[in-house]
C-alpha cells in the first residue's frame, strides 16, 4: 500500500483513478490545482504523485518545479498520466526525467487503468525508475 497524490482536475476522471487506486489498496489524496496538491503533499508524504500537466491555475510543470524544489521530494517517483501528446515533449524529454524527475509519461488516451495500476506498483516496488 502506497499514499497517492493525485492530481488530476478533471473530476470524473479523477474519481475513476481514484477508485481504481483505492482497489489496488493505495491511499489517495486527490487534488484539482497546483497549489493544493503542494499543500496535500506536505501534509501526507506521497510514495508516488500521478500528475496531469494541464492545470487549472498552474501548469504541472510548473507544479514539478516547485515540488522539486524540496529536498524531501525530490526522490519521489512522478508519473505524468497527461491528455498532453508525448510528441509535443520530444525535444524536452531531458528537461521531464532529468531536471523533474518523471519517472513515466503516460499519454491519457492511450493508457488503460491496468496500465496506471501497473506502472504505480513498479514505482512503488522499485522506487525510480528510467521513463
Amino acid at each position: 500500500m502506497a499514499n497517492i497524490l493525485l492530481i488530476e482536475p478533471d473530476r470524473l476522471l479523477a474519481d475513476t483513478y481514484r477508485q481504481s487506486l483505492e482497489t489496488a489498496k493505495h491511499q489517495v489524496l486527490m487534488c484539482s490545482s497546483a497549489q493544493s496538491a503542494i499543500f496535500a503533499a506536505d501534509a501526507i508524504k506521497p510514495d508516488v504523485v500521478v500528475l496531469e500537466l494541464q492545470l487549472i491555475d498552474h501548469s504541472g510543470i510548473e507544479f514539478l518545479y516547485e515540488f522539486r524544489s524540496y529536498p524531501e521530494w525530490q526522490t519521489i517517483p512522478v508519473i505524468v498520466l497527461t491528455q498532453v501528446p508525448p510528441l509535443e515533449f520530444n525535444g524536452s524529454r531531458q528537461l521531464l526525467v532529468e531536471e523533474l524527475g518523471v519517472q513515466h509519461y503516460l499519454y491519457k488516451p492511450g493508457t488503460t487503468l491496468a496500465e496506471l495500476l501497473t506502472t504505480v506498483d513498479r514505482c512503488v516496488q522499485r522506487g525510480v525508475t528510467a521513463a
